[in-house]
This record gives structure tokens, C-alpha cells and sequence, in this order.
């Protein structure tokens, strides 16, 4: 036995038909704009990637004007005080930077007596953990009369609950610092 169709049950065939199409169709959609979500935040991180490794080399080029350090000038350094290159001291919020401009005058006349005293040239700036290789960038190379390298301590003065804290502080400038080309001296020597 047939059963006749009306007008109205093809509609509703129709109309279940048609929303089946867009449901699935939609759920498409959505695939569509999840992948090319995914696909978009991976082209920013390649794009980003890109970006941090093109400034590490231009960081790499400019330290690069420093000459490669001799460890015979300064093995038998042991005092903070007659370290000549970069300092940096680490607290839990800052690194003191601690530097001893090179002497502009060629003269060996005079040389660091009272009318040329090496204390003159010496600073010392306060700077960012993330300020670092810009301010060691910015130095002359007459701040380098070892050579690319640079002494590392814990501050004496830091809090001892900060220790861990500024310890890992230290590692992650030891790390980046290498990565750019720049020998470390941790001192005191471990």
C-alpha cells in the first residue's frame, strides 16, 4: 500500500533535509576556522621565532667588535675591586653593572696619579635583568681590556631567602650570555 504525499510531508522532508546540509555544513565551518586559527597563531610564533633569532644575530654582530678574551690577563685576577672588564653583581630586583672606562690618554705620564686616577673612570649603573646585553652592547671597547668576558656574582649584600631566586637569575644570564659569544667568570669560582 502507497501512502500518498502531501505537499506538507515533502516540506517537512525537505526541511529535515536542508537543516541536516547546514548543521553539517556549519560543523565545516567551524573545522575550517579551527585550523586556520591554529595555522595563524603558528605563523605569528614562526614569524616572532624569526624575529628573537634575526636580533640575537645582530646582538652577536655588534659584541663582535670585542676581541676574543686572553685568560692570561686576568686568571690571576681575584679581587672584585681590580677586575678592569664588566661586573655584574646580582640582587633579587637589579644587576649592578660595574665598569672601568679605558683611559684616553696613551701617555704612559702620569698614569694613575692625580691628574689621571683610574677610580675617575669607574661607574657603576643599575640596570634590568632584560637590559642587559643592550648595556653591555653600549660599552666601549676600551670597558674590554680582557677580552669578551664578564665576572658574575651573587650580591653580598642580597637577602639569603632571595638566593634561590637571584641564583636562577644568574643561570639565565649565564645562558644568554654565552649564547651571544661572551665568556663568564663566576666568581667566587665554582
Amino acid at each position: 500500500m502507497l501512502i500518498p504525499v502531501t505537499s506538507s510531508s515533502r516540506l517537512r522532508a525537505f526541511a529535515v533535509v536542508f537543516l541536516t546540509i547546514t548543521t553539517l555544513l556549519s560543523g565545516c565551518r567551524k573545522e575550517e576556522q579551527a585550523v586556520s586559527k591554529v595555522a595563524s597563531t603558528a605563523e605569528a610564533a614562526e614569524h616572532k621565532a624569526q624575529a628573537a633569532s634575526a636580533q640575537k644575530d645582530q646582538q652577536r654582530a655588534q659584541l663582535a667588535r670585542i676581541a676574543l678574551p686572553t685568560k692570561s690577563r686576568y686568571v690571576d685576577v681575584h679581587e672584585p675591586g681590580q677586575w678592569a672588564n664588566p661586573f655584574l653583581s646580582f640582587d633579587a630586583q637589579m644587576i649592578n653593572l660595574r665598569i672601568i672606562q679605558g683611559d684616553a690618554n696613551p701617555s704612559q705620564l702620569g698614569k694613575g696619579g692625580l691628574l689621571r686616577p683610574s677610580a675617575a673612570r669607574r661607574q657603576e649603573v643599575q640596570i634590568r635583568q632584560q637590559d642587559l646585553v643592550e648595556a653591555l652592547i653600549a660599552l666601549p671597547e676600551s670597558a674590554w681590556p680582557y677580552g669578551r668576558v664578564v665576572a658574575i656574582e651573587e650580591s653580598p649584600l642580597a637577602d639569603k631567602k632571595q638566593r634561590p631566586a637571584i641564583r636562577r637569575q644568574i643561570e639565565a644570564a649565564i645562558q644568554q650570555l654565552n649564547d651571544l659569544g661572551v665568556v663568564v667568570d663566576e666568581w667566587p669560582a665554582r
